[in-house]
């Protein structure tokens, strides 16, 4: 299901304030330094940075991979 498009156009990283990318329950940024994904819980985004994980390479560049970016 996920969230509505016009909504995801709107979240940032907080830290960043890069775009993020919905994948699965999270949301991930598309900044590349950083590498942070955002939990998504009941339909609701924690952007929150300390309940933030930093993803490491490998897998913040598959997930850019499937959002064609």
């Amino acid at each position: 299901m996920g969230l509505p498009k016009d909504f995801l156009e709107i979240l940032a990283c907080p830290e960043t304030k890069a775009p993020v990318v919905e994948d699965g329950d999270w949301l991930v940024s598309t900044d590349a330094k950083t590498r942070r994904r955002y939990p998504v819980r009941d339909g609701i985004p924690i952007l929150l940075v300390e309940e933030s994980e930093m993803m490491g390479e490998e897998a913040w560049r598959e997930v850019m991979k499937r959002h064609a970016l």
